[in-house]
């Protein structure tokens, strides 16, 4: 782990770890609470490390004092439940002669359903083979590039968030790496567009997203995503044939997504154009997300499905309507918006 001011989760974590873990390594990159006090309770292994705006710097730092054959990360807000932590033993036990993979993905789960079912999850390199030659790269929003052997194996690591991140970190970063010449890769333009417009900052958010969008380089899914986040952009900006062009502009690049297929529902039942939003809604709930990419399932599922049935009400089409109600209700029995509808039809 790589940690800061983490007194209010880190414990959580290292709970989840200790099950499973035959070494733990902390690097402290400037904590002025109590983390280390805390890490220190459940190894000796803590480092510290000097900041140097370069989250990349520092996790190398800690992979280079790791003598495991295998290497796992986590953030300091992640948890492992024990059912994930049995998998992970049972995984240690598996791996010999016959199972050495490089790189073993794992299910990374961001949000959760109200039955508790991921809502929002991706697939991520999470134990790396030791020695090999693993390095991590981007100052921000550090990733390893998988090579060699690629398995995924049926764990979960549940990211629960304590506190965000201190507002205009990572933006700093990228405009002091633009301000000193640093050449930014295809993953950083996509990052800091996005960041561009987290904070307000709509038409340079434009012009470094379209310097994306227009590079051979980057993965796919952030190349869907940062048409999504141009939509956005031009909406904030009240430029609706932009914002309709850019998710188009989707399609370029993969078949459409579900999400894609619900924001120009979106856009068209904004403008009362039903029948329009209609056929995209149809679209979201008749289309699959990528294995590789984030999964946000409620575009394929509840929001489609309620959508649908708003816009058939309108068109005068009644009983498809309450189909559409039914198949919201199965997804979300509990939402306001279904307990609503279910009063309205009854």
């Amino acid at each position: 782990m790589i940690v800061k001011n983490e007194q209010d989760c880190l414990a959580r974590a290292l709970d989840c770890v200790t099950s499973f873990a035959d070494e733990i390594i902390i690097v402290d990159t400037g904590s002025t609470d109590k983390t280390k006090e805390i890490a220190r309770k459940y190894t000796d292994k803590v480092f510290d490390f000097v900041w140097c705006d370069d989250f990349s710097a520092a996790r190398n730092f800690s992979f280079s004092k790791a003598t495991g054959d295998y290497l796992m990360w986590l953030d300091a807000d992640d948890v492992i439940p024990t059912e994930e932590q049995e998998k992970i033993i049972k995984l240690k036990e598996k791996i010999g002669e016959n199972y050495s993979p490089n790189v073993i993905m794992c299910k990374y789960i961001g949000a959760l359903n109200q039955d508790g079912t991921p809502a929002f999850y991706y697939f991520r390199e999470r134990i790396l083979k030791n020695g090999v030659g693993f390095t991590w790269a981007e100052p921000v929003h550090e990733c390893i590039a998988p090579f060699g052997e690629i398995v995924r194996e049926d764990i979960c690591i549940y990211h629960k968030k304590v506190h965000p991140a201190p507002k205009g970190r990572n933006l700093k970063i990228y405009r002091k790496l633009e301000k000193k010449g640093y050449p930014l890769s295809a993953r950083a333009l996509y990052y800091y567009g996005r960041e561009l417009y987290y904070n307000g900052i709509y038409k340079k958010a434009i012009r470094i997203l379209n310097d994306f969008l227009d590079t051979k380089d980057g993965w796919l899914e952030n190349k869907i995503d940062a048409c999504f986040i141009l939509s956005r952009v031009y909406l904030s900006l009240n430029d609706k044939e932009n914002a309709k062009l850019s998710l188009l502009r989707a399609f370029v690049f993969a078949p459409p997504r579900p999400k894609t297929a619900c924001m120009l529902g979106e856009l068209f039942k904004a403008e009362f154009d039903y029948k329009a939003a209609k056929f995209w809604y149809k679209v979201a709930l008749n289309t699959q997300d990528s294995d590789y990419g984030w999964i946000e399932t409620k575009f394929s599922t509840f929001t489609p499905a309620i959508e649908l049935c708003v816009c058939c009400y309108n068109l005068g089409e009644k009983e498809e309507a309450k189909y559409y109600h039914e198949m919201s209700k199965s997804f979300n029995p509990n939402s306001p918006a279904v307990l609503y509808n279910e009063k309205f039809f009854k």
